[in-house]
């Protein structure tokens, strides 16, 4: 009975496979990551860098895995720069996250999964806050991405962006949130990248960078 409990719980949990980002829908990228998709990136950022910074690599990859769990109920919710600063918005979003995992981990024993999401929310270690800063990262390299392929009408979505072109909102969001020398250090070079793409945008694919080159 247990293990059908836990397939069941997991069974909720992989609507985050299907949860499209909203920062990306809103700036209407063609076919977005979702939140599972990003939860991997933050995972696998964590598993490269986390001995760069002295953190257990493996509770900081368990971290990031779990650290988006509750979007499963709640969705996405796109953390714009004008509301940031207000503690009544954070609250809220915290409430009702809280109540998606009480929901999510119901009749399971979730106390592992728990722990590491409130660690993870909380930013109560040295390892939390590693995780968090690559979560920014991760957006901001997805970021850095959908620029530079040119996935985005930008005159269709100026009315979500008003004051910004392109998509520096992703990076002013960051930028103040950055809490250790490695998300800084990592966050500067894919700054660097962005800043570097040419105003209208690249006009094919990937190309693999030589030294110093843009990827």
């Amino acid at each position: 009975m247990k293990d059908e409990a836990l397939l069941r719980r997991y069974l909720d949990s992989v609507q985050l496979k299907e949860e499209q980002r909203t920062g990306w829908q809103l700036r209407g990228i063609a076919e977005p990551e979702s939140v599972a998709d990003h939860s991997w990136g933050t995972a696998y950022l964590c598993l490269l860098f986390a001995s760069l910074s002295g953190v257990d690599h493996c509770r900081a990859v368990e971290m990031a895995v779990v650290h988006d769990l509750a979007e499963a109920r709640t969705g996405d919710v796109a953390t714009r720069v004008a509301e940031m600063d207000d503690p009544d918005v954070r609250r809220a979003k915290r409430e009702r996250e809280s109540e998606a995992m009480d929901a999510l981990l119901a009749d399971v024993e979730g106390a592992v999964v728990r722990e590491l999401w409130e660690e993870y929310e909380a930013a109560a270690s040295e390892t939390a806050r590693f995780v968090r800063d690559m979560n920014m990262i991760d957006m901001c390299t997805q970021a850095f991405r959908y620029e530079r392929d040119r996935r985005y009408d930008e005159e269709s979505t100026r009315d979500q962006f008003e004051g910004w072109t392109r998509m520096e909102e992703f990076f002013a969001t960051t930028e103040p949130r950055i809490g250790t020398a490695t998300g800084r250090r990592l966050f500067e070079i894919v700054r660097g990248w962005y800043d570097s793409l040419p105003a209208t945008g690249a006009t094919g694919g990937y190309q693999s960078p030589g030294d110093g080159a843009t990827p």
